[in-house]
């Protein structure tokens, strides 16, 4: 046995990476267990291996009391002649169990980085609490708060994920992955468009409402390097691509811009954008489109103008020209009124003209009077 142990862990160490010296202190204080409990529970005992031959000893300290001495302590060998069976089958039990413990580490460090990365498996088991996903030599957890409602995960289907959380428990790492996540839509582009991988073209904002309709917003690194142009690839081949693997979502695809107005106005593409009035005060914009345009820049249900809010961060209001025409003749004639009536002509913040009076001589009352000099 002694010789067959050093020549597997010498395996061990070859083969799995696992340094023998950690194998070798686990089974040392095996051993101690082992002994006190076919042998009785001796104290202070200790085995020794050596890494050499691979023999195995045990021993034991004991106080020896003599009369008119001090007492000392001697340590005495105490390996039983039939301690090689026990050693063995215990030597089995340990390496077996440190082999999986180092699995488990390695299996946990190698995704452990990769959180943020997408994987793809297979689809190996699928019920109403959650989905598994078979990554090889580990599997991944899709949970139902990350699926989309409207796919079906066939058994044995091939499918993307994004690995969202890796945690270390005392089995297999428990990789949690989704396919709901912005990130999984950044990774697809990343994987279909050479230019983002390369670090030319950047994704700077994405937009998603799963399974339904996303944005992203693109520049360029390279002024000779068109982004959306690189994203929707030859007759849309690299985009088709992403949506294909999305089984069907809607992807819009924009260019970022350093000019707030710019951006605002592209992310509510495919609507066609007359004016844009920021507030930066309230984090606001005034979006103002053509009559016949108000309908797509608002989207089915409002959501082309949601996403456009989450690409941007910014809130947005969308009006249309008449509705805008309407709205700044009402005020001038409300103006009017209030003049020929002597009120203030100041409009509060709720967008309604001010009831005091104005003051003599002028347009505005005390609370307003500010506004007449600017």
């Amino acid at each position: 046995m002694n010789s067959e142990l050093i020549e597997a862990l010498r395996q061990i160490e070859r083969e799995r990476r696992i340094n023998p010296d950690t194998i070798l202190e686990a089974l040392k204080a095996a051993l101690v267990s082992a002994y006190k409990r076919n042998y009785g529970r001796v104290p202070n005992v200790r085995v020794e291996i050596d890494r050499e031959t691979g023999e195995i000893k045990v021993f034991s300290q004991r106080t020896i009391e003599e009369e008119g001495k001090e007492p000392r302590v001697e340590e005495v060998e105490v390996t039983p002649h039939n301690f090689g069976r026990i050693a063995a089958q215990t030597a089995k039990q340990v390496i077996l169990q440190r082999i999986r413990e180092a699995e488990r580490e390695m299996m946990y460090e190698e995704y452990a980085d990769r959180e943020g990365d997408i994987v793809t498996g297979i689809i190996q088991q699928n019920d109403q609490r959650y989905t598994l996903l078979n990554l090889g030599r580990v599997e991944a957890l899709l949970p139902p708060s990350e699926q989309i409602p409207i796919e079906r995960y066939e058994h044995g289907t091939r499918l993307k994920a994004y690995i969202v959380e890796v945690r270390r428990t005392t089995k297999e790492p428990q990789i949690i992955v989704s396919r709901t996540h912005p990130g999984l839509l950044k990774r697809l582009f990343e994987l279909e468009v050479p230019e983002i991988y390369d670090g030319f073209v950047e994704i700077k904002a994405v937009a998603r409402e799963p399974g339904q309709r996303s944005k992203i917003a693109v520049a360029s690194r390279n002024p000779s390097i068109d982004p959306v142009g690189a994203c929707v690839g030859p007759k849309g081949s690299r985009v088709r691509m992403v949506v294909n693997e999305l089984r069907g979502e809607k992807i819009d695809i924009v260019q970022w811009s350093e000019d707030l107005a710019v951006f605002v106005a592209n992310a509510l593409s495919p609507a066609k954008v007359k004016e844009v009035i920021i507030d930066e005060k309230e984090h606001r914009t005034e979006i103002i489109v053509p009559d016949n345009q108000l309908s797509l820049a608002i989207g089915k249900e409002g959501q082309n103008a949601r996403l456009a809010a989450k690409l941007t961060g910014w809130r947005i209001d969308i009006k249309s020209e008449s509705q805008t025409s309407e709205e700044k003749a009402k005020a001038e004639a409300e103006a009017e009124k209030a003049a020929e009536e002597g009120r203030c002509q100041a409009l509060t913040s709720s967008g309604k003209r001010c009831k005091n009076k104005a003051k003599p001589g002028s347009n505005y009352c005390g609370i307003h009077r500010k506004l007449e000099k600017s």
